[in-house]
């Protein structure tokens, strides 16, 4: 099953937020997540990034994420690969919804995003670039020396939605 993740905010006067994911500083995406055999929810966050990979049991195959329930024993994994899109100062307009990551995921599913770690964006008119942006409280405000006027992210949300 594969899940996207989807961002919608109120963006004011930025755009291309995106999370800081790179080859040498991967974002480490966290989740809740349940269990498809018996629908326990895992009672810690889980971490994927893109560059890690990991063996899955008794296949050839590979996935950034493995985990076994403590409940029943069931093997799930996770692979995630992040989409070609930012958030745009256009979305935001729009009041739209972007996928910015899917997850395919097996014997396991999603249950909530938890934004820990940078994102990044940059002026809408300006090209200013804002980088080290903390989400967790769903807001960031700060000031474009170049435009000359405050920007802000606000009402951040989160959905996963199955493909």
């Amino acid at each position: 099953m594969v899940f996207h993740l989807n961002l919608k905010a109120n963006l004011q006067g930025l755009t291309d937020l995106a999370p800081v994911d790179t080859d040498d500083s991967p974002f480490e995406y966290t989740f809740l997540i349940q269990c498809t055999s018996c629908r326990e929810q895992h009672d810690k966050d889980i971490t994927i990034n893109r560059l890690e990979q990991h063996d899955l049991p008794g296949s050839r195959g590979e996935a950034n994420f493995v985990f076994k329930c403590k409940s029943c024993g069931h093997h799930a994994n996770a692979s995630i690969t992040r989409t070609s899109k930012n958030y745009t100062f256009e979305d935001s307009e729009e009041g739209k919804k972007v996928a910015i990551l899917d997850v395919e995921c097996r014997g396991m599913e999603l249950v909530k995003f938890i934004p820990q770690g940078d994102f990044q964006c940059k002026g809408a008119e300006s090209s200013t670039k804002f980088e080290e942006i903390d989400l967790t409280e769903g807001e960031f405000y700060d000031y474009d020396d170049n435009k000359g006027e405050e920007v802000s992210i606000t009402e951040v949300e989160w959905e996963i939605a199955r493909s």
